[in-house]
């Protein structure tokens, strides 16, 4: 028999679903523009903020190059493609989120930098503003304490490529409010977004199961039981994958794998969260994945 912890009720404010008009997005690289694109194409306005020019720029191209490949494909005509880049607003300093009733940080996974962050904005939004996290393995428990709203704290996960991917984790820490659940599942939902409600432990319920599944493709793969490719192609005929394990942890990023697996082993002390040698040999060889050209495959003529 599981318990459940109940928070006391607050009379401390949270936006409705309908209240919200403009979101904010904190981060604008692979995963923080993807959100930002996703939010920005069901009709809200976005602030996205990044730390100087140069990344907001990128951030930017980023979502015009996805867009504009979505005009050549007929999937949207010029004239939406454009609406979409007018609901943005491009900024450099958290004091523009200021009017944001809805805030989301897709930086990176460094728990001291996001509850910076957090303490920031906690001064300058609106107190019913609903803040999300982005994060795939850190404490969403803990960035809520670090603001005087935890009640509106909550976690939103999302999943690379954000625009195809149809899944959203909306994660409940200790405190979050029924309130701030409900309209985080209703604003996933509003996103275009398969939204489930998970509680905030580690891995949350996509990596709790996942990032095993793919430490024991790698070692498969390092044992010598088949190819790369022959591993991928198994368990996309026999077992209905639509992308092979080791393919996959090269999109994910060889080095991100490494790290989330970390933090699962540390919570869980389970082998099987910990990545086996080879995957760690590939980071120190600078094999990445796909980013960096080279991961369990070579990627050197498509880049």
């Amino acid at each position: 028999m599981s318990a459940t912890i109940t928070e006391p009720a607050t009379a401390n404010p949270t936006v409705s679903i309908d209240q919200i008009k403009t979101v904010g997005v904190v981060g604008c690289g692979t995963m923080g523009s993807g959100i930002a694109q996703v939010i920005a194409d069901a009709g809200y306005n976005v602030v996205v903020r990044e730390v100087n020019e140069g990344a907001l720029t990128a951030g930017r191209t980023r979502i015009e190059k996805f867009l504009g490949k979505a005009v050549e494909k007929g999937k949207k005509t010029a004239e939406e493609r454009d609406a979409v880049l007018g609901r943005f607003t491009w900024v450099t300093s958290l004091s523009d989120l200021a009017d944001c009733d809805f805030v989301v940080e897709a930086m990176i996974e460094n728990m001291q930098l996001k509850c910076d962050m957090w303490k920031e904005l906690d001064v300058i939004c609106k107190p019913g503003a609903i803040f999300a996290s982005n994060t795939s393995s850190l404490s969403v428990t803990e960035q809520a304490a670090s603001t005087t709203r935890p009640h509106n704290v909550i976690g939103l996960h999302f999943f690379n490529p954000v625009p195809l991917m149809k899944l959203v984790e909306v994660v409940r820490a200790i405190q979050t409010s029924d309130e701030a659940m409900a309209v985080g599942l209703e604003f996933g939902k509003r996103i275009g977004k398969e939204a489930i409600a998970a509680k905030d432990t580690p891995g949350f319920v996509v990596n709790l199961l996942l990032v095993p599944y793919l430490n024991d493709a790698a070692r498969a793969y390092e044992a010598g039981v088949a190819s790369a490719q022959d591993i991928d192609t198994a368990m996309r005929y026999g077992a209905g994958y639509p992308m092979g394990p080791l393919r996959l942890l090269d999109v994910i990023g060889i080095d991100v794998a490494c790290y989330v697996g970390e933090i699962l082993y540390n919570a869980f002390h389970d082998p099987k969260y910990a990545a086996p040698p080879i995957m760690y040999r590939m980071v120190k060889a600078g094999y990445l994945g796909e980013k960096s050209g080279r991961g369990f495959y070579d990627y050197g003529e498509a880049k």
